[in-house]
């Protein structure tokens, strides 16, 4: 019986073997495998428990040479013989600051050269006298000016075809020497041009310069101021922020004007008040295009341009009883619509268009540190900044610094601020009495004080050779102002290295950042700033 049991066992086991099986059937080669899940939440804890088996990441060994960017995670460095693709995925420092959690982070844009752009691959034999100019406005510029001995590259591109008659578009990065890039050529056309007839009851300027503040009216005329006097013309300036009696006790001061420097609220009352006439105009200069073709001076400036008489082309400026005026327009950014405007005046064919091959570039002889902090923590890290700029210690040359800020309710408060921790400061914003903003800057200019407290009206074509640090306490709205307060370090003839520093604390700032930081790693212009200028200067620039 029991043999019996283990026999019938034994083949039902058997036949249980033998058997074929439908899930372990052979599959063709186009039946799809089935896919195993594993559960997100059991598959990071898995990671997690791995990484604590293999312990901290040992650091991250870098190739050695100088950086093109340098973040607090080594792993984000860019060497600076490295330069990213169009199209190449970009490792950005800042592409978490958007969250909380991403405070006291930092990087920053090395400086890669020490020159700068403007003075780059610049030949020593190149000279003045090569462009055209006449000797005796030679001698004024060396009597006023001796250390300016070789033209920049944007003088170099500008001076000749002025000289010319021909009207010119300069687009070139700020401090490049755009100033002396008009003014040279418009002496040199007034001294060759018979004196304005005294008998003129009102003003009637033969040289226009128009500039969007007073700080830079009265930097321009001072300059120009220089040159003027050493070839017998007389430069005035006429400044906004006053009442008609004041204007009319400037202008009534000395009847003939040779060259005028202006602001166009200033001058469009009294154009508007017949005090002032354009009829004899034959050079106007629109300084700082940029912000003169803004929405705030369009339509003073559109008034201005239909009192002036532009020259069709360089055959209307030979006639002396009948003068028209020769058109530049110089800036660091251009707006879209500059066509447009200026078709209203003159045409498009008549003008030269000369754009710096570095225009709307991050400054490749500055150095930029962005730093992600929390709204509190600002005026703490800037009264840190501020302190070891002062320190007796440090070495090598110092400079003054430029602190930035959105509003003049906030260069109140900090001006309040720097006065409890006794640092000696000057102020500057928009809604300061003409009387108090009368000179401040130019105090700075002279070392009065160390310190600048502003808003972005002395972002704009102020000379700030002797600004060594830019703080950006509130970061700038857009990237055309960002680019103007960059410039006001690492400028021809600055004799101190630049440095920025930008606290970044809300997530506008940090979208404007990555843009930045995207511009310096693929070395190229910053994007968004439209501009209808085409012929670039040459690429030593």
């Amino acid at each position: 019986m029991a043999l019996g049991r283990h026999v019938r066992l034994l083949s039902l086991a058997a036949r249980l073997l033998l058997a074929p099986r439908r899930d372990l059937a052979i599959r063709s080669p186009d039946e799809p495998l089935p896919v195993v899940r594993i559960p997100l939440a059991l598959k990071r804890r898995q990671e997690q428990r791995q990484s604590k088996r293999r312990g901290t990441r040992g650091p991250v060994l870098v190739r050695p040479g100088p950086l093109l960017v340098s973040a607090r995670r080594p792993e984000l460095n860019q060497p600076a013989r490295l330069t990213l693709g169009r199209w190449e995925c970009a490792p950005l420092a800042s592409r978490g600051w958007k969250n909380r959690r991403a405070r006291q982070d930092h990087f920053s844009i090395e400086r890669v050269q020490r020159e700068a752009p403007a003075l780059r691959n610049l030949s020593t034999k190149s000279s003045f006298a090569d462009l055209g100019l006449e000797p005796r406005v030679l001698h004024a510029l060396q009597e006023t000016a001796p250390e300016v001995i070789c033209p920049t590259t944007v003088q170099l591109s500008t001076i000749p075809p002025l000289l010319r008659g021909r009207h010119i578009l300069c687009a070139a990065e700020t401090g490049s020497g755009k100033t002396y890039s008009y003014l040279l050529p418009l002496f040199q056309r007034l001294v060759g041009l018979p004196s304005a007839d005294s008998r003129l009851l009102i003003p009637a300027p033969r040289g226009l310069v128009l500039v969007p503040s007073r700080e830079l009216a009265e930097q321009v005329q001072a300059v120009a101021q220089r040159l003027g006097s050493c070839l017998g013309l007389q430069v005035r300036e006429l400044g906004g922020g006053h009442g008609m009696s004041r204007i009319r006790l400037q202008l009534s001061k000395q009847p003939s004007v040779d060259v005028l420097v202006a602001t166009p609220g200033a001058l469009w009352k009294a154009l508007k008040s017949q005090l002032i006439s354009l009829a004899q105009l034959s050079f106007l200069v629109l300084d700082e295009a940029d912000t003169l073709l803004d929405e705030s001076f369009l339509e003073l400036v559109d008034y201005i341009l239909g009192k002036s008489h532009i020259a069709e082309g360089p055959t209307d400026l030979e006639d002396p009883f009948n003068p028209k005026a020769q058109l530049v327009l110089v800036g660091a950014t251009f707006p879209e619509g500059v066509g447009q405007l200026l078709s209203k005046v003159t045409s498009p064919e008549s003008l030269t268009t000369i754009t710096s091959s570095k225009l709307h570039c991050i400054m490749p002889h500055v150095r930029q540190t962005f730093m992600r902090l929390k709204g509190a923590d600002k005026v703490t890290e800037l009264l840190q900044i501020l302190k070891h700029h002062g320190r007796a210690d440090r070495t090598g040359p110092s400079g003054t610094v430029l602190v930035f800020s959105n509003s003049s309710s906030t260069v109140n408060w900090l001006g309040y601020i720097l006065d409890d921790h006794k640092i000696q400061h000057l102020r500057l914003q928009g809604q300061m009495p003409a009387s108090m903003r009368a000179g401040i800057f130019q105090c700075f200019q002279k070392g009065s004080r160390d310190i600048l407290l502003c808003t972005d009206i002395a972002s704009r074509g102020l000379d700030s050779t002797h600004v060594e640090l830019v703080v950006n306490y509130d970061f700038p709205l857009t990237l055309q102002d960002y680019i103007h307060r960059a410039g006001r370090v690492g400028r021809v003839g600055s004799e101190v290295p630049g440095t920025i520093i930008s606290f970044v604390t809300h997530p506008w700032d940090v979208r404007l950042v990555q843009k930045i930081e995207l511009a310096a790693r693929r070395r190229r212009s910053l994007p968004g700033l439209a501009s209808s200028v085409r012929e670039p200067l040459p690429q030593q620039i």
